[in-house]
């Protein structure tokens, strides 16, 4: 499928002010039109829409991974970040300097301006354990609101298929928590076709995906999925009503995730 259409580019609203019902039909329709593109023709329609204003955020999740390999061929000169929370695993971090060293796109690592001993000093010991959605905002998603700082779009490495909470996930959208447009490349892509695209192209991935690890966060907050877990992110927050980290869950005005 070809990404060239009809559709008038509608500009995005400037920062602070909230989207107009024109601008959010425009993110609808293009949506639509780009549903059944491939994810490079996807990227390459964000990277030519919004230029140095587009930007991503990675985990290293095979996701992240597969969208790096695309990016370095399409606009490798990208802005991309990951939020080091300083809970990662070693392995994650590794994956990152793999990822550097095949395509040549440095992921910068963006962290709180708390140390992991300064935080839990703060705190009376992890914050995790007692308030994990306070420990996801103060080392995520404020980390988030610094790396797009005067961006206009992100991207994500979110599936339709990985939770319910992700089911409603557009190709392109307005995220209305952060204001900004949210491109999505892989939404309608299965596990199975990422895993396929891993292996075919030699994608450097986070080796604990072989160990029963199929989705990782922070270390204190990833277990193993136990055998028969259909849920792709059981092993986050187990035990726990909790189920996103807060950067993904469902904050939409109607027009995308």
């Amino acid at each position: 499928m070809s990404t060239t259409s009809e559709t008038r580019s509608v500009a995005p609203p400037a920062k602070g002010e909230a989207p107009s019902p024109e601008f959010l039909e425009y993110l609808a329709t293009k949506s639509r039109e780009l549903e059944n593109a491939t994810p490079e023709e996807i990227i390459r329609w964000a990277a030519t829409e919004y230029g140095d204003g587009l930007t991503m955020a990675t985990a290293f999740g095979p996701e992240g991974c597969v969208i790096l390999s695309m990016l370095a061929a399409i606009a490798p000169e990208t802005y991309v970040f990951n939020l080091d929370t300083g809970y990662q695993f070693l392995e994650t971090l590794d994956t990152r300097d793999r990822i550097a060293r095949k395509y040549g796109i440095e992921v910068d690592m963006l962290q709180p301006e708390l140390t992991v001993p300064e935080y839990e000093a703060k705190h009376g010991g992890p914050l995790y354990k007692t308030n994990p959605n306070q420990c996801c905002m103060d080392r995520k998603i404020k980390l988030l609101y610094r790396g797009v700082e005067g961006r206009t779009a992100w991207m994500s490495g979110i599936r339709r298929d990985q939770s319910a909470d992700r089911a409603q996930a557009a190709i392109v959208g307005w995220d209305k928590k952060f204001g900004l447009v949210k491109v999505s490349p892989l939404a309608n892509w299965t596990k199975k076709e990422v895993w396929g695209r891993i292996l075919k192209d030699d994608v450097p991935y986070n080796p604990l995906h072989d160990q029963g690890y199929p989705s990782i966060g922070c270390y204190p907050c990833t277990q193993k999925v136990i055998e028969g877990e259909s849920d792709e992110r059981a092993g986050r927050w187990s035990g726990t009503a909790k189920t996103e980290c807060g950067l993904h869950s469902l904050e939409t005005d109607g027009s995308g995730i």
